[in-house]
């Protein structure tokens, strides 16, 4: 039924709209199959919104409900409120949060050629690629490719981690690495063993940095494209860095870098 608030009222555990959320919120590939997003609590909500995304369905608990800021209902082409033990049964969370929007997936972006860019090769974990993610927005690199094989980009999990940078940055995902051909800017590697040190380089900029899997790396046909390798000081004596953490320390000395011109 529909209140004179304009809002919808679900009760049932079998409403379609609960069993797309449900998808939405536990499968990490559901977003591809149904063409919808699910963001699930206010911080994610708001970057949405902050960057001027129009939710589909603001979907809000039925105790949190009278209480919402009206904006958040405002901007959305569908207000939903649901009972608070069906909205908690759809959570991916431990502390399930009381609202969320539905969005529609984004297309995927073309290519820009001279674009500040992150490519991600087969990077496996949520909490890595969402984190990548951050560092990118906050260093001021605009771009992120993701090739086949890399976490997918926009699942649940690596929303939350990315905590609102996806909504700043033109995300590609899931293409072959011939995708790269189109990119006008020097392409630079990470490596434990070889390469300049960090913090002695020349950085280019703007450049696409090459993040490679957990495990192996870099591939070595992605390697071989990198028109510069560079490697980071561990004086600690460590044998390698965790991706996100040395995706962090190159994008911040490339955007340093810059900011320093």
């Amino acid at each position: 039924m529909t209140s004179d608030t304009g809002a919808s009222h679900i009760s049932s555990r079998d409403n379609p709209l609960l069993k797309d959320l449900r998808k939405l919120a536990q499968d990490p590939g559901a977003y591809r199959k149904l063409g919808r997003l699910w963001l699930e609590g206010d911080h994610l909500c708001r970057a949405a919104l902050a960057r001027g995304v129009k939710p589909a369905i603001a979907v809000f608990s039925e105790s949190f409900w009278p209480k919402a800021p009206a904006e958040w209902s405002v901007g959305a082409i569908k207000t939903v409120v649901v009972a608070d033990d069906l909205l908690r049964g759809i959570s991916g969370l431990e502390s399930p949060a009381p609202m969320g929007f539905v969005l529609d997936a984004p297309v995927r972006p073309e290519l820009l050629p001279n674009a500040p860019t992150v490519v991600l090769d087969r990077l496996q974990d949520a909490g890595n690629a969402g984190s990548i993610l951050r560092s990118a927005a906050a260093f001021g690199f605009t771009q992120v490719v993701a090739l086949k094989g890399t976490a997918a980009l926009w699942a649940p999990k690596v929303l939350r981690a990315g905590m609102g940078a996806h909504f700043g940055l033109r995300l590609i995902e899931g293409v072959d690495l011939d995708v790269l051909d189109g990119l006008k800017v020097p392409l630079v590697a990470t490596s434990s063993h070889r390469g300049e040190w960090l913090h002695k380089a020349d950085l280019p900029h703007p450049c696409a940095w090459l993040m490679g899997h957990e495990g192996q790396g870099v591939s070595p046909a992605l390697e071989a494209r990198a028109t510069r390798h560079i490697r980071i000081a561990q004086p600690g004596g460590e044998e390698s860095l965790n991706v996100a953490a040395a995706a962090a320390i190159c994008l911040h000395a490339s955007g340093a870098a810059l900011q320093a011109e």
